[in-house]
C-alpha cells in the first residue's frame, strides 16, 4: 500500500483500493516522486460540476480536476476528482474497458500533480503521450 495515499469513494463502484494503490505504486517509480498526501476522490458528474463552477467558474461537469496545494513536483500534495459517470461515458465513447479508462484517468490527474497541462496542442500532446505510455506499462492492473 502507498504510504499517504487516500481513496475515496462517493457512492458504489466496483473499482478496487488495491489496483488505485498498484498503479500509483507504479508510477512512483516510474515518475520519481513521493507523496505527502494525496487523496483521490471519486464522484458522481453532479459533484465534479459542483466542483469545476465552484473553483474553476466551468458550467459543466468533467471526466477529471486536480487540485496541487504544494506547487511541489516531487513530494505531492493535492487531491484528484474523477468523475464516475464521466469516466464511463469516456469508455462508451472511445470503446474501452470502464476500468483502462479509470486508470487512465487516475494517472492523468498524477501527470497534472507533476506540473503536466493539457491547455495547449503541444502540451496536450506531450501529456496524451506519456499517459498512454504509461497506461500500456499498467495493463498488469487490467
Amino acid at each position: 500500500m502507498v504510504k499517504n495515499l487516500h481513496i475515496n469513494y462517493s457512492g458504489k463502484t466496483d473499482f478496487n483500493k488495491i489496483i488505485i494503490h498498484s498503479i500509483v505504486s507504479y508510477l512512483k517509480n516510474e515518475l520519481n516522486f513521493c507523496i505527502n498526501v494525496v487523496t483521490v476522490n471519486f464522484i458522481s458528474s453532479k459533484e465534479i460540476t459542483f466542483l469545476n463552477i465552484k473553483y474553476l467558474n466551468h458550467h459543466n461537469s468533467t471526466d477529471i480536476i486536480t487540485f496541487n496545494y504544494s506547487g511541489n513536483k516531487s513530494e505531492l500534495d493535492g487531491e484528484i476528482f474523477i468523475s464516475m459517470d464521466d469516466c464511463r461515458n469516456n469508455a462508451v465513447k472511445f470503446g474501452v474497458k470502464f476500468k483502462e479508462e479509470m486508470i487512465r484517468l487516475v494517472i492523468h490527474g498524477f501527470l497534472h500533480l507533476l506540473g503536466y497541462n493539457d491547455k495547449n496542442k503541444a502540451e496536450k500532446k506531450k501529456m496524451f503521450e506519456l499517459q498512454e505510455n504509461l497506461l500500456n506499462s499498467c495493463k498488469f492492473a487490467l
